[in-house]
């Protein structure tokens, strides 16, 4: 394969990375598996080198050195400036000759839409939003924690469990079974046992995502504060979504709104079905849906929109990855 119509998809996360090399005809010519990808925590250069050892078997295993379109979606690219940082360390290994770089939540968006069109909240470690139009517009939060404004996602659902529930231990708060079943999950029978474990790191404070899971059982079991807790998360979905689809005129529009990221993905009940209420209520005409796509089919979607490839390379690309 030469230059012209060849496509690089990159989807690297905070776990893992995906890649593929991709004829302008949907033909998948080779994908490879690599690590985390953590610009924040490593630096710039350093998170690369981590992609270049994937992108070189890929490569290898596709025979070829270079391909026309290197379309990435990348983790911790949440602000214009680090896209930009991103592209150009990519730019500078050469693999093709035009590079583009967005934040790895438009390809989960991406893989779940027939065309660029909707828009897609991700709910895993953290929260984001994004939207796109085929006329290139897009719709974006910076995601970056609370100080942008964020809310829940696994991590902070966890934190929001400990603290009523440290609350509801010392009397500060209302009483709730999370008092209970955070501390139990570990094996310890109080929350100051578990305050004083995390903070000595005798549980790692890694462990805490596995508390988030916990909140969600305890509201199932009808506590009313974690219930709370679990619908202020529908809440902040459906309220960046409503954001998004105002930004881009398509609030009245029959547009896909996609659900992903871990949390999402898991369909608890209460969360789910809050999530479907409230977007009835705010944006009657949006179709919600569960993400179930890899999200490097949409990397490699984003790609050959950017190539113009045929549409009908699609249905090829995306029976690859049903199958992968």
């Amino acid at each position: 394969m030469g230059l012209t119509g060849g496509v690089l998809a990159v989807d690297a996360g905070n776990s893992k990375t995906d890649v593929a090399v991709v004829t302008a005809e949907g033909e998948v010519l080779a994908t490879a598996r690599g690590g985390s990808f953590r610009p924040h925590a490593v630096g710039v250069e350093r998170a690369v080198d981590a992609l270049a050892e994937a992108v070189a078997r890929a490569f290898a295993a596709a025979g070829v050195t270079s391909v026309a379109h290197v379309s990435a979606c990348l983790a911790n690219a949440d602000l214009p400036v680090e896209e930009e940082q991103l592209a150009a360390a990519l730019d500078a290994r050469a693999w093709g000759a035009r590079v583009d770089v967005r934040n790895d939540t438009f390809a989960i968006l991406r893989a779940g839409v027939a065309e660029p069109l909707g828009v897609a909240v991700v709910c895993g470690a953290g929260v984001n939003c994004v939207g796109m139009r085929p006329d290139g517009r897009t719709a974006r939060f910076p995601a970056i924690g609370r100080i942008s404004g964020d809310w829940g996602g696994g991590w902070g659902l966890a934190e929001e469990a400990l603290w009523h529930a440290a609350r509801a231990e010392d009397g500060r708060g209302e009483p709730t079974e999370l008092a209970r079943t955070l501390p139990a999950h570990f094996g310890l029978g109080s929350m100051y046992a578990l305050i004083e474990a995390l903070h000595l790191r005798r549980v790692e404070p890694a462990r805490r995502h596995e508390l988030t899971p916990v909140l969600f059982a305890t509201a199932a079991g009808g506590d009313p504060l974690a219930r709370s807790v679990v619908d202020r998360q529908a809440d902040e979905v459906v309220a960046m979504a409503a954001v998004a689809l105002t930004r881009l005129d398509l609030l009245a529009e029959p547009v896909p709104v996609l659900l992903g990221g871990s949390v999402l993905a898991a369909r608890h009940p209460q969360l789910d079905g809050r999530i479907r209420e409230l977007l009835a209520a705010r944006a009657p005409k949006a179709v919600p849906r569960v993400v179930t796509e890899r999200p490097v089919l949409g990397a490699v979607l984003l790609g050959l929109d950017a190539v113009g490839a045929d549409p009908g390379s699609h249905p090829r690309v995306r029976e690859h990855f049903a199958g992968a």
